[in-house]
């Protein structure tokens, strides 16, 4: 096995206390998806969109790693072949548990972007709407967020890594969301293994090879323990 691409979604940083979609209780429960994660709820109230994500930030900033994310770190690391990180979440907690090669396919809470010239830039804590793009002055600043109706980043490369892939794996996504829910039909056209890590099998299960069911900090330690024993 030369080459692992791995899908993580909300379900791996859940565990580290950032609420899911679909969750009980926290930010999401509080909103509808299409006033705070949609181009056109921003355009309506880009105050309530900008005071959102604020406090996504905030809270982001307050979580740390576990031993999820340590273990696909760990993972990236010490395997001897080619390990390619995907990420459908928007926090860094991948970042900080040490993995270096992260394609953050939903943009980044981190990241300002001007809707006028396409300059990024680092967000600070609080946005506002009508901030001034530091590049072009234009005052067109919002979250570097890829909202529903919009193309997730990088899908191009995405899929020439899943073309090349002899493992694929999915954590902790629900696969209701496409592009990212194909993945594993296009894995598996490319004649792949796949493997899923969930509480429960997603909508999308049936199509796995394997399905590990259990929390990402359980599962995921034991499974590179696994792989790693077997690849050297």
């Amino acid at each position: 096995m030369q080459k692992i691409v791995i899908l993580t979604g909300a379900g791996i940083s859940a565990e580290s206390g950032l609420g899911t979609f679909r969750a009980e209780g926290g930010l999401w429960a509080q909103h509808r998806i299409e006033d705070v994660a949609t181009p056109e709820g921003f355009a309506r109230d880009p105050k309530l969109v900008m005071d959102f994500y604020n406090a996504r930030r905030a809270q982001a900033a307050e979580a740390a790693p576990n031993a999820g994310h340590v273990a696909l770190a760990e993972l990236e690391a010490q395997f001897p072949g080619e390990v390619v990180l995907v990420t459908q979440n928007v926090d860094d907690l991948h970042e900080q548990s040490g993995s270096r090669r992260v394609m953050h396919m939903h943009g980044a809470l981190k990241g300002a972007l001007c809707a006028a010239c396409d300059h990024r830039w680092p967000a600070p804590m609080q946005m506002a709407p009508g901030d001034a793009c530091p590049q072009c002055g234009a005052p067109t600043a919002r979250p570097d967020i890829v909202w529903f109706g919009e193309i997730p980043y990088d899908m191009d490369e995405i899929y020439d890594h899943l073309a090349e892939a002899d493992l694929f794996v999915s954590i902790g996504t629900s696969g209701n969301v496409y592009p990212a829910a194909g993945f594993v039909a296009e894995a598996r056209r490319h004649g792949a293994r796949t493997i899923e890590f969930n509480l429960e099998p997603s909508a999308i299960g049936s199509q796995f090879d394997d399905i590990r069911i259990g929390p990402a900090t359980q599962t995921l330690p034991a499974w590179v323990t696994e792989v790693l024993a077997t690849s050297g």
